[in-house]
């Protein structure tokens, strides 16, 4: 029995021994050993023959057994010293355990404290952010104060400095002045429900009015209504000279008082000129029979001068296109007779300047009628002139024709052009040229009419009426007759000087179609035969 309770308490040991390779492999790394006993695989049998190989050696079996029986013994202490250890292991741990309980409630306590302290000073921070809110306010709410009071301060001494200065009528100074006070206005248009705010905007506005009427007033002063009235036409140059002065006085004492965008002096002398052309047209319909027409050609040309000298000073830009903007470009001229001259009447006597083609002058004048235009009604005392001129003109040409008599054969007058007929011509281009630079319209029309009548008497009285008289022809020669092929004895026979006569008138009436020719085909080109239709006849329509 007792063997066999050895032999199960063996194979318990052994099983409780048998430990699995990792545990085994560990226990190698920590406690490294090259004892036989304590390998794994440990064997018995190889362990007694690995210490008795021969029998020689059982000699020392005793000294072998004793030394194994005193590492048992050694091994039993080593055992029964761990076992007594390992007695109190577990009071020593439930001290330990009751230990770090312990020491977790006081933690647990700490962290609690912890929590409860910065709760506290999240409080206290909160309080703090609203104090520091408050004086942010406080300061922002300071600093709008400290500003209103100023700007406050500064509109009050404005407005009395600003009515002081308006009494004084110091315009230099109230100009910048007025509008430092406007803008300090602005500031305080949300306080208009306060009484004394309302009261110094009341008055900058009775200020701005006041100012108005006493510019207003001192503009009338300074250029009187009277003096927009002009005396009558032989003074007109004094009047023109008078507002010469007064834009150079205006600009010398008030022209810094106004922006240079407003054109001040321009809109002046615009506004004058409006009233002088409206004064002038109601004063000749009243005056109409003293017009004479060197009265109304100097006239005429001291405004047309004055229209002149105002396009050189200004641009233009306030007549029709408004404020700050640059006139627009002429539109293409249609008046066949403005042409570049050097003079006034700077006009050739050679026949050969009708015929050579000049480049009309646009009209870059934005002021041009804006004074001149009144005139236009009264032409007709110029084209009464000029009818009157040219029947003198042709009465003269008749005369001077009979008293030199025919041009004579075996000179250079031999069938040459009439000079007459270059004189005439050349007088009728001089007047629709001065036509042209008054009017376009209804006088244009009426000259050319005339030039018409008195080409045709022209036709008669110098060219068909000079025609040398034949026994044939009971009522004389015409050219139409003198231009037809007459076979055999209806051939008239003529002298050498007569012969000479026929070729001068017939050149002179070639002469004649040929350059008004020209002149219908130059109101052609230009469209103004489509303006005006009753010139389709044209000067030409007598030959």
């Amino acid at each position: 029995m007792m063997e066999d309770e050895e032999l199960e308490f063996v194979e318990d040991l052994e099983a409780i021994l048998h430990l699995t390779p990792e545990v085994q492999l560990a226990i190698e790394q920590v406690f490294p050993s090259q004892d036989p006993l304590d390998r794994a695989d440990f064997n018995a049998v190889e362990y007694i023959n690995t210490l008795f190989p021969t029998e020689q050696s059982l000699a020392n079996i005793d000294e072998v057994v004793n030394n194994i029986r005193f590492k048992i013994r050694r091994l039993d202490d080593n055992i029964r010293t761990v076992v007594r250890g390992q007695t109190n292991v577990g009071q020593d741990g439930r001290q330990a355990l009751e230990e770090a309980q312990k020491a977790i409630q006081q933690l647990f306590g700490k962290i609690k404290d912890i929590k409860d302290k910065a709760e506290k000073s999240e409080q206290m921070v909160k309080e703090i952010t609203r104090d520091i809110k408050q004086l942010d306010h406080a300061k922002r709410h300071l600093t709008t104060s400290i500003t209103t009071l100023n700007h406050l301060h500064m509109l009050a001494g404005g407005v009395d400095s600003l009515e002081a200065m308006t009494r004084k009528r110091q315009y230099g100074e109230v100009a910048n002045l007025l509008q430092g006070v406007v803008n300090v206005l602005e500031h305080f248009q949300k306080y208009m429900g306060i009484p004394q705010i309302r009261q110094l905007s009341e008055r900058v506005k009775a200020a701005q009015s006041e100012l108005g009427t006493q510019i207003l007033a001192d503009f009338e002063e300074t250029f009187p209504a009277q003096g927009s009235k002009v005396a009558w036409l032989d003074k007109i140059d004094r009047r023109y000279a008078w507002i010469k002065r007064q834009l150079v006085d205006y600009e010398e004492k008030y022209g810094r008082m106004f922006p240079e965008e407003w054109y001040m002096t321009e809109r002046i002398a615009v506004e004058f000129c409006h009233i002088t052309r409206t004064e002038l047209a109601k004063l000749m319909r009243a005056r109409a029979r003293e017009i004479e027409v060197k009265l109304l050609l100097f006239a005429i040309q001291r405004t047309t001068n004055f229209e002149g000298l105002l396009a050189k000073r200004f641009s233009g830009c306030t007549l029709n296109n408004g404020p700050g903007k640059k006139p627009e470009t002429p539109l293409e001229p249609t008046n066949p007779f403005l042409e570049d001259e050097s003079g006034e009447d700077n006009v050739s006597e050679k026949d050969e300047d009708l015929d050579r083609p000049k480049k009309p002058k646009a009209p870059d004048n934005p002021f041009h009628g804006i004074v001149s235009k009144c005139f236009e009604p009264h032409l007709y005392v110029y084209i009464e002139s000029q009818d009157k001129n040219l029947g003198e003109l042709i009465d003269r040409f008749v005369a001077d024709f009979r008293a030199q008599g025919p041009p004579k054969s075996g000179t250079d007058e031999g069938g040459a052009v009439l000079p007459s007929c270059a004189d005439l011509f050349v007088y009728y281009k001089k007047c629709m040229v001065q036509c042209s630079q008054l009017s376009t319209g209804e006088p244009m029309i009426a000259l050319t009419t005339i030039f018409q009548k008195y080409l045709r008497e022209y036709a008669w009285k110098i060219l068909s009426g000079n025609l040398p008289k034949t026994s044939t022809s009971s009522g004389g020669l015409t050219i139409s007759s003198l231009l037809k092929e007459k076979e055999g004895s209806e051939v008239t026979k003529f002298t050498m000087e007569e012969l000479c006569l026929i070729c001068s008138i017939l050149s002179t009436a070639e002469y004649c179609l040929a350059t008004t020719q020209q002149l219908e085909e130059k109101l052609k080109e230009k469209g103004y035969l489509k303006q005006y239709p009753a010139l389709g006849s044209g000067p030409g329509c007598c030959m």
